[in-house]
């Protein structure tokens, strides 16, 4: 009867020369079949994410290493700034330029740029490329909406957090961890004031016109400036 079916089990696919007991019991099998492949394809999948640790996430080196390298060059030019104002009197007039680069590059302070690039590295980094990635997944599309609430966002939440972190790595470093409260209370605001000013437009313009994978490192750039200012606070 097969090779009169057509195929489908019955006599030129007339399917009342069967009984419908039997037809339902093929498709119950056949719809079985299907639904034990499915499992099987889901169950190997998992399997899969499970042999990879169950995620995609990888570190964001490039990201963390730019921002750590920023972050450096930042404190260095705070750390040169300090050194001119407070060797500029003493210099030979007019200095000679290797007394003047002698006097720059001396007792520099190599663990306060270490501290510094470390946060860049480990904190700064990946932690604002996990934040611009949620930003991106939350509002896809570059309208004038979105734009302004990420900016917004970008003050309110990551500000505050890269002030309130930032304060605490380098007390942790500095082992004045008791004195935490103290310094929030002190320049915790002020910078966070200041902060408005200079990342409100720079965050505009990074929201939209540098792309994803580009954030961090314009960002870092950026904060060469920024990363000036709060080791210069952080010094004092």
């Amino acid at each position: 009867m097969g090779s009169l079916s057509g195929g489908n089990g019955s006599l030129w696919g007339m399917g009342f020369f069967h009984s419908q007991e039997w037809n339902f019991e093929r498709r119950r099998r056949r719809n079985s079949g299907k639904k034990e492949g499915k499992s099987s394809s889901n169950a190997s999948k998992s399997s899969h994410a499970d042999v990879n640790g169950g995620s995609d996430y990888r570190f964001p080196l490039k990201q963390a290493m730019t921002a750590s390298s920023l972050a450096l060059t930042g404190d260095t030019l705070a750390q040169l700034r300090d050194r001119w104002l407070k060797n500029k009197d003493t210099l030979p007039n007019p200095p000679h330029p290797m007394d003047m680069i002698g006097a720059l590059l001396s007792e520099h302070d190599w663990l306060r740029s270490i501290r510094m690039a470390s946060y860049g590295f480990l904190l700064y980094g990946p932690g604002t490329y996990a934040w611009y990635s949620y930003l991106d997944r939350c509002m896809p599309k570059q309208i004038v909406e979105n734009i302004l609430m990420k900016v917004v966002l970008n003050q309110i939440v990551l500000g505050p957090a890269v002030i309130a972190v930032i304060f605490a790595w380098n007390n942790l470093w500095l082992g004045k961890l008791s004195d935490l409260p103290n310094k929030y209370q002190k320049d915790a605001l002020p910078t966070l004031l200041f902060g408005f000013r200079f990342w409100i437009p720079v965050s505009v313009l990074n929201f939209w016109v540098i792309p994803l994978q580009a954030r961090v490192a314009f960002m870092s750039m950026a904060s060469i400036f920024w990363n000036f200012w709060l080791s210069a606070t952080m010094s004092k």
